[in-house]
């Protein structure tokens, strides 16, 4: 029998997420647990590299973790831990630097963009962030790491530190390859359908946040865009109704041309109508679980533990290997 490939994938606890992220992300994880060796990390260290209030980053952690478990996610199953509860991956990434290059950092596209947005913030952590995310990757011998498109040139850095090191001291990490999951729903905005929705979008009506609850997200696809023709049909002209019949689709599982015809001859405010409660009917039990979980914060302590407890024996293996082998003298165990 084949033995499971192993897949890791972390997620900052940046607040809120919506329904991109779910399609995207969340949606899938139930299953990647169960056909691979799973390990789901909450990237909170990451997060640090944009200014955080403590009591956010505190809460919007616990609130990712039960998320996570709401979205089928079990701690039994998979490795679910908070980044900064193993040490080693701050340490890896102080190895991963020494055979890193400035140039290979600043050419980095995210570490330019969020440059731009947060100019009185650049700062060491922003253009390290690449290196930190190689070593979460590298630490636990990963095969594949689900990816966005935003993503690509840090898991192609991510290969070239392991091929580099490799190549150095001999054969120590693996080379991870991207993972893309197949009929990923783009969701675009719903106050503006030629964006991507963005979380941080000051239009609480452009996106459906994770968090909202039935009569909330019926009211917002009410008020989304369309257009004045009154035809449901997917088209390169129509943003507003092929972003809308994109997320129907997406969930309920149908095609776009099963979804034209039940729609065919009726009007805008039926159709939006409809695919609020088609999203509302996969969400509110997500949502609700969630705030279950959210209620027992001894249980949530107790799976980021064990789950860390769990991570941290598959990273040192790793950890002592690279020590080992860039010829650092081996801790005395007491």
């Amino acid at each position: 029998m084949e033995e499971k490939k192993t897949l890791f994938s972390a997620v900052q606890p940046s607040g809120i997420l919506t329904i991109g992220n779910y399609l995207g992300a969340l949606k899938n994880f139930k299953k990647l647990q169960s056909d691979y060796n799973s390990i789901f990390a909450l990237a909170d260290l990451h997060t640090l590299t944009v200014k955080q209030e403590t009591g956010a980053l505190k809460k919007n952690t616990y609130e990712l973790l039960a998320l996570y478990l709401a979205c089928g996610l079990n701690p039994e199953e998979s490795v679910i831990f908070a980044q900064s509860h193993v040490s080693a991956h701050a340490e890896l990434a102080w190895i991963l630097n020494t055979i890193t290059y400035p140039g290979e950092l600043s050419r980095m596209t995210q570490f330019k963009d969020k440059s731009q947005k947060h100019a009185d913030n650049i700062n060491m952590g922003l253009m390290d962030y690449p290196v930190l995310m190689a070593s979460d990757i590298l630490l636990y011998q990963t095969d594949l790491v689900p990816i966005g498109a935003d993503q690509k040139q840090h898991l192609e850095l991510s290969r070239d530190l392991a091929i580099r090191f490799n190549n150095r001291f001999g054969e120590t990490f693996k080379v991870p390859d991207g993972y893309f999951a197949k009929n990923c729903a783009r969701v675009m905005s719903l106050s503006e359908p030629e964006r991507k929705m963005s979380k941080s979008d000051p239009n609480l009506n452009s996106f459906i946040s994770m968090d909202d609850d039935i009569d909330t997200i019926i009211r917002k696809f009410k008020r989304a865009v369309t257009d004045s023709d009154n035809r449901i049909v997917y088209s390169e002209d129509k943003k507003g109704i092929s972003n809308l019949l994109t997320i129907y689709c997406a969930f309920t599982d149908k095609t776009i041309e099963e979804a034209e015809k039940e729609f065919d001859g009726q009007l805008y405010g039926a159709f939006k109508l409809k695919v609020g409660e088609a999203v509302a009917e996969k969400i509110e039990p997500i949502r609700l679980e969630k705030n279950r979980l959210l209620a027992n914060k001894d249980y949530l302590d107790d799976v980021l533990s064990s789950g860390a407890i769990r991570a941290e024996r598959i990273a040192y293996r790793t950890l002592n290997k690279v020590y080992k082998k860039v010829g650092l003298v081996p801790k005395k165990r007491v």
